[in-house]
């Protein structure tokens, strides 16, 4: 295959995954907003989004506000904002339409409806009403696209590299909203297990789709540590941290038996799932919960270098 093939389909798979965090978190954002004024605390749960983005500096830049209007208008429509729901739908399609021959149609009409039915949400006037539709839609959208692939592509590398690049973008996605949530959504002097940490809990598991498998694997009510084991070390989640390197691992290893060579993309991701592998999450609090997760993303963002150096240049 050709680099740029993979290029494509590698940032592709990313971008649909990208949306898709991204109306994540504001979903989570909107849920916290409307929680009574008892439990609201003293944070920001609209910059707390920017920042589980990664894209607070990027706002202060373009934006001289904090309000809700403002946060809504850069993570979803800005194009100022490479991550915002549009820019990403948008890069995904383009990334689709120069390799067409390399996708199902399937697969291009779910991207490619996509891009046709959010023109239909325009920024100006947006509701909470208007917003839920828009946020369910793109996550849908994300459905639809995700299905097509694991239904109809072949089992060959353009399959494999499409699942690195959603991996990859989820890995990072789960640690940044980790981050927030005991770097930055709860507010000094409130305590952790508090009235309020359980609801923003609530709303953080709402928002990976989680709260019920929580309910499943724990049969308990909220705790902290637990909620961060479920979402960092359970194999069965899949969109915990070691799934996402399980993952990463076997299309990497599946790729390396394909093309008849190992290389440093496949060593880092084998030495991440096996660092995530042997630990526990007594462990991971003892070290620090903010460390441990600057250093997850951290790797993450060199085993994308690392793919990008050894296939997509």
């Amino acid at each position: 295959m050709l680099a740029r093939t993979a290029d494509n389909l590698f940032w592709l798979a990313r971008y649909v995954e990208r949306a898709e965090n991204t109306a994540r978190i504001l979903d989570a954002a909107t849920r916290l907003s409307s929680l009574p004024a008892g439990y609201g605390g003293s944070s920001n749960e609209w910059m707390s989004a920017v920042a589980a983005t990664g894209g607070l500096a990027r706002y202060k830049e373009l934006y001289d506000d904090e309000s809700h209007r403002s946060v809504i208008d850069f993570l979803a429509f800005s194009p100022n904002n490479p991550s915002s729901i549009r820019t990403c739908i948008e890069i995904a399609r383009s990334n689709a339409r120069a390799v067409r021959t390399a996708i199902t149609a399937e697969m291009w009409d779910s991207i490619n409806g996509a891009w046709l039915e959010l023109k239909q949400f325009p920024s100006d006037g947006m509701t909470r009403p208007r917003l839920n539709e828009l946020l369910t839609f793109v996550k849908e959208a994300s459905l639809r696209f995700d299905g097509s692939a694991y239904r109809t592509m072949l089992r060959n590398d353009a399959y494999y590299f499409a699942r690195l690049g959603s991996y990859l973008e989820r890995a990072d996605a789960t640690s940044r909203i980790l981050d927030v949530k005991y770097h930055v959504l709860l507010p000094e002097g409130e305590p952790v297990g508090g009235s309020l940490d359980y609801f923003q809990w609530s709303s953080i598991l709402r928002s990976v789709s989680a709260l019920t498998a929580y309910h499943w694997v724990y049969r308990q009510n909220l705790r902290p540590w637990l909620v961060a084991d479920l979402l960092i070390l359970r194999r069965e989640m899949p969109r915990s941290l070691t799934s996402c390197y399980e993952n990463l691992t076997r299309f990497l290893d599946e790729i390396a038996r394909d093309y008849g060579q190992q290389g440093k993309s496949q060593r880092q991701a084998r030495a991440t799932f096996a660092r995530l592998e042997n630990t526990d999450i007594n462990a991971v609090f003892a070290g620090g919960m903010h460390e441990f997760l600057l250093s997850i993303i951290a790797e993450n963002n060199r085993l994308g270098a690392a793919i990008a150096d050894q296939y997509l240049t």
